[in-house]
This record gives C-alpha cells, structure tokens and sequence, in this order.
C-alpha cells in the first residue's frame, strides 16, 4: 500500500477525491490535513469529518490547519461552494473530533514516519505545507514526491485575471513550498487550472456514478456527494462553462497514487514509472508573483530560460480527460471494499 498525505479544503471536488480513496484498496491514507480555503478552516475540518463520518472511515485523522494565510488575510469561495463549502450535502452533525496535532506538524510527523515512501498530496492553499517546511526543512528530502493543484500558467484564472485559488488564497506560501521543493530528488508536480479544467463531471456521469449497485452506507455517501456536485453544476452554469463542473483533485489525487504504485511495478522500464498517468507534461522553472497590483498570485513559467535557473516542477500540460474520467468513474461505482480498510 501506498501512504499517502492529503492536504485538503473541502470544497467539492476535495470530496470527490476522498471519495476516490476511500475506494482504493492500495492507499494507506495516513492523514488529512484540513486546510482553510473554499471555506474558513473551521468549517473545513467539520466537512472533512463529516464526509469521513458518513463513509465510516472515522479512523483517518484529521488535522486542523491554520486559522488564515501566512501574510495573515483570508477569503473564501462560498459562491462556488456554497455557504457551508459542500454544496447542497447535508453532512452528519455528529462527528468525532480532529486530531490535537496540527496540519504543520502532521505534514512533518507523517514524512519522518515514512522516509521516501510517503507521497504528498496538496489540493488546498499551501499555508501549513509551508509552515511544516519551518519546522522541518527536510520535508522534500523525506517525501519521495509532492503533487500540488494550483497555478494558471499563460492562461485566464478562475479568481482573478490571472490568478487560480489556491494560489490566490496564499501567494507566499505557494512560493515557499515551491522554492524549498525545487531541491527535492523527484521535482514536484504541479497541475495547474488549464490543465485540470478538462476533467468535468457532467450530470449524465454523476446519474452513472449514484445509480451503481452498492452498499447502502455508500449509496448514502454518492447521494450526498451528488447533491453537493448539482451546487457545483450551477455555479458552474453561472460562471459560463455550462452546467457541469471541473473537477481539479480528484485527477491530482488520482495522479499522485498511480504514480506511486508505478514505482513499486517492477514489470515497467524507468521511463513507465516515471511517466504522470493520464498526462503530457513538461518540467520548467516557475515562480509565483507577490507585488503585483494586477498580477499578485500569478504563476508564471519561464519556457524560454530567461531567468538562468534549473526547472523546478514538472507542469501537467494536458489530461487525457476522458480515459480519467472513465477510471474515476467506474471507481466510485465500486465503492470502498467490503472487506475493510
């Protein structure tokens, strides 16, 4: 099994991808951080823990995140989440209660657990992997490898002009994680909006997923899980790309733990396991924008080389969508193992 760290905002697409793992008999899922973002932190540790609660997977910790940003200012995405951040969901009210370690510190004690063997998820603002990097600053060196959502390179962004959430949420920690992880032994990977905006939940996909033929625990799970993605549809609608909705982590969760079981394959060349699943990808140097008064939280890229400087990620460029959609889907309709966790 793979061990596997997420760093998440629940926010609907987070919750397609734990919904993801929670059908994967080949994850060790050793910890969820609940990171502020889409919502206030507070209301995202609740969500994760209902989402948990209503899987019954209550034994996977979850670890408060920082109350705001690192420059100390937060806002949050209602309109795309809803008031709550799960949409139309009605998550249990009764949840056991987070982890008294903190997300800085799991993110350390999980990589220290699991020298070059854990694999770092981050579908959230980057604040308390940053934070965990001030406490230990060999976090690159004892991951074996960082997938992180965010970023919009030479492309619109979904917050403002340029600029994509996560990002936007916290521009400085963003450039710390990115800065210290550009030493690590396998580069980060990074899938920014122009690349993950191709992964859409369409209803017809979701009618599919919520008929399946499973547990009634899980059936319970895809209902919620579907009216929280019918929210999505409409602000997606509202925005302009139809009703239907992007759905960016459940692809970058699902990339990170392929990747993961790749290395383990002895059947695959080095060039099989090194390869991002369903992706084309290309590594560069990156860097995020701080001062800009039109452009602050901007990732930028330098294809050309101006900059002098070694790459530092492997950018996602494009996803086969499709053939991703496909494996998620007939994940969810599988639902989790009937033989335990």
């Amino acid at each position: 099994m793979i061990p596997l760290f997420l760093d998440c905002d629940p926010g609907i697409d987070d919750a397609v991808a734990l919904g993801y793992l929670f059908c994967r008999d080949d994850v060790n899922l050793v910890g969820l951080a609940a990171s502020g973002g889409n919502v206030s932190t507070e209301q995202v540790v609740t969500n994760t823990l209902g989402w948990l609660a209503l899987a019954g997977r209550a034994e996977i910790p979850v670890h408060p995140g920082a109350d705001h940003a690192l420059a100390g200012k937060s806002e949050y995405a209602e309109e795309t989440h809803g008031d709550t951040g799960a949409g139309y969901a009605r998550l249990p009210a009764e949840v056991p209660g987070a982890s008294d370690v903190d997300a800085a510190h799991a993110w350390v004690r999980a990589a220290r657990q699991h020298p070059g063997e854990l694999i770092g998820v981050l579908t959230a603002p980057a604040t308390n992997l940053a934070l965990a990097l001030r406490i230990e600053p060999e976090l690159p060196r004892l991951l074996k490898r960082l997938f992180i959502m965010g970023g919009a390179f030479n492309y619109r962004g979904n917050t403002r002009p340029t600029t994509e959430w996560n990002v936007t949420y916290d521009p400085e920690a963003a450039k710390e994680v990115i800065d210290a992880f550009s030493t690590a032994e396998q580069l980060p990977v990074i899938a920014p909006l122009e690349a993950t905006e191709a992964v859409e939940m369409t209803p017809a996909r979701l009618a599919e997923v919520t008929a399946s033929l499973c547990s009634p625990q899980w059936s319970a799970w895809l209902e919620e899980l579907g009216a929280a993605l019918r929210f999505y549809f409409e602000f997606h609608e509202t925005d302009g790309h139809g009703y239907l909705a992007h759905i960016h982590d459940p692809y970058v969760t699902a990339a990170a733990l392929h990747w993961g079981l790749a290395q383990c394959d002895g059947t695959l060349d080095q060039a099989e396991r090194q390869r991002i699943p369903w992706a084309q990808t290309a590594t560069t140097t990156v860097d995020v924008e701080l001062a800009g008064t039109l452009t602050r939280g901007e990732t930028v890229a330098d294809w050309l080389g101006r900059w002098s400087r070694k790459p530092n990620a492997e950018l996602i460029r494009s996803i086969d969508a499709e053939a991703f959609l496909s494996h998620l889907t007939d994940t969810l309709k599988k639902g989790p193992s009937p033989h335990g966790h």
